[in-house]
């Protein structure tokens, strides 16, 4: 089994926590050496206890969705012989109420616009590319948001 990891560091500083009016911008560091500075979304945290240059937790599973499907999707379209030159994608997350009451992230929608060097796959050879990039998705697997597949070539 393997474990992936990471630090999330939150400090109060000089703010009333009793209040609930305290800074939510904290630090992610990761075993690389990488940190991101994070909040929570000014969208649901009212400033000033939000960063809106911080990357929230929302928008972070957002990329990571996007970024596992772009990952597979590489790896197999070189397994097949397809040279990507690039690979673009700007996903979307719709927030809303599930059938319980509960805000959830509802759907993931993935837009990735891909660069193919000749000879390049054809239509339907892409979309089974995403089909089993989604497939192999570790975190496509293990939420129950919905992920939609939007690909476009330029």
């Amino acid at each position: 089994m393997t474990t992936i990891g990471a630090t999330v560091t939150w400090e109060c500083g000089g703010a009333n926590f009793l209040d609930n009016r305290y800074s939510r911008a904290h630090r992610w560091s990761f075993d690389g050496g990488a940190e991101v500075a994070a909040s929570s979304s000014p969208e649901i945290v009212p400033l000033p206890m939000s960063d809106p240059t911080a990357v929230d937790p929302e928008e972070a599973f957002v990329a990571s969705l996007a970024s596992c499907h772009m990952l597979w999707f590489l790896s197999l379209a070189a397994r097949r012989g397809w040279k990507c030159n690039r690979y673009r994608d700007q996903p979307l997350g719709e927030m809303g109420k599930r059938e319980d009451g509960k805000l959830v992230l509802l759907t993931v929608r993935l837009r990735p616009q891909i660069a193919w060097e000749a000879p390049h796959p054809s239509a339907e050879s892409i979309a089974e590319l995403h089909h089993a990039a989604h497939e192999e998705c570790f975190l496509a697997n293990s939420v129950r948001t919905e992920i939609i597949i939007e690909s476009s070539a330029d």
